[in-house]
């Protein structure tokens, strides 16, 4: 298996985010793709780097509104008097759809959901190297590649067509899923990331094409709070298209593992061409946003029963798990059970 990766990705270095009324250093560093690297080094997988894929695949995913936002607002935030080192918003609309603002200020509160995405000098090119890496995993799947990993750094699953949010500007997994389609007439995405990707679901909501699986952590208390409730199925022809199955916190590995089981029932049931899975290691018992307790072993009984049960080719995306003891291991213990399990078939 391939993991792909480009180097430029390390370049975004966000300096901080706002969590519980505070301004904390950001978790989401460059850091993180060193360790990765060395997980999916340590289970035997191949490093490459993408190629330029343009704006195209994208582009499929993500409105030209919010595309030209992202690749020109610190330039223009830079003419900002005193104007911080990042852009963080400081107000957000009660309704998207109304006038367009053409203050850089507004646009940012209109285009970011939260104060934990913060845009950079280097966030774009990061944001856009971090998509094409899905896009070139989803190219060796459709070329013949069984499988392939992207170790997509700024993560992904949280932004939506048009909106960052969650240390997410571009959705590497939609990205995927979406480029997958050109070949394969339906695509699954199984998200086992600690949070819901709200912004994945959202954008193949009202799709029947793509099937939309998370397990996560109960935002009933906990982030993004307002998406990821059983109740949410989908809309218009994708009603049904959409499973969420949130669990409690302090979640286990006989908790998580029952989760997958009715998971992967249902994308048997949707008998899809293709699968992505949003790979979030958040979810371990180390992580330090300590919302479940899945062990290192339980990463490798997910990516086993996984790769048993779903019989399709697969793009792996990375999406959360952050700096702690045990995160290249976690990593390493998923894929080589991942790729162990599909040997043995």
């Amino acid at each position: 298996m391939k993991c792909v990766l480009s180097p430029l990705q390390n370049k975004h270095y966000p300096e901080g985010f706002l969590v519980n009324g505070l301004r904390q250093k950001n978790p989401e560093t460059p850091e993180r793709i060193d360790i990765l690297l060395k997980g999916a080094l340590a289970a035997g997988l191949e490093q490459v780097c993408p190629d330029d894929y343009g704006i195209g695949p994208i582009a499929a995913v993500h409105t030209p509104e919010y595309l030209e936002f992202l690749q020109m607002a610190y330039q223009r935030w830079q003419r900002i008097p005193d104007a911080a080192p990042e852009i963080t918003p400081n107000i957000h609309p009660t309704n998207r759809d109304g006038v367009y603002p053409a203050s850089v200020i507004a646009q940012a509160g209109y285009h970011m959901s939260d104060a934990s995405a913060p845009i950079g000098a280097q966030t774009w090119q990061s944001a856009q190297q971090s998509a094409w890496s899905a896009v070139h995993a989803s190219e060796l799947v459709m070329a013949g590649d069984d499988m392939a990993y992207a170790l997509s750094r700024p993560p992904g699953h949280h932004a939506g067509a048009d909106i960052a949010g969650g240390f997410c500007y571009l959705n590497n997994t939609a990205i995927a899923a979406e480029n997958l389609l050109k070949k394969f007439k339906s695509v699954a995405i199984i998200d086992v990331d600690l949070h819901h990707g709200n912004g994945t679901q959202s954008i193949f909501y009202q799709r029947k094409d793509v099937l939309t699986v998370s397990i996560h952590a109960d935002p009933i208390r906990f982030y993004p709070f307002f998406w990821g409730h059983s109740a949410e199925r989908g809309q218009g022809a994708g009603l049904g298209y959409n499973l969420n199955i949130p669990l409690a916190r302090g979640t286990g590995d006989d908790g998580f593992l029952k989760a997958l089981d009715k998971a992967i029932n249902r994308i048997n049931a949707f008998a899809p061409e293709a699968l992505v899975i949003a790979l979030g290691l958040d979810a371990f018992e180390g992580d330090p946003f300590a919302g479940l307790n899945v062990s290192t072993e339980g990463y490798g009984l997910i990516g086993k029963a996984i790769s048993k049960q779903l019989t399709c080719p697969t793009v792996i995306i990375q999406e959360g798990g952050y700096v702690c003891d045990a995160l290249a291991n976690n990593l390493t213990e998923f894929l080589t059970e991942f790729l162990t399990a599909i040997r043995s078939k």
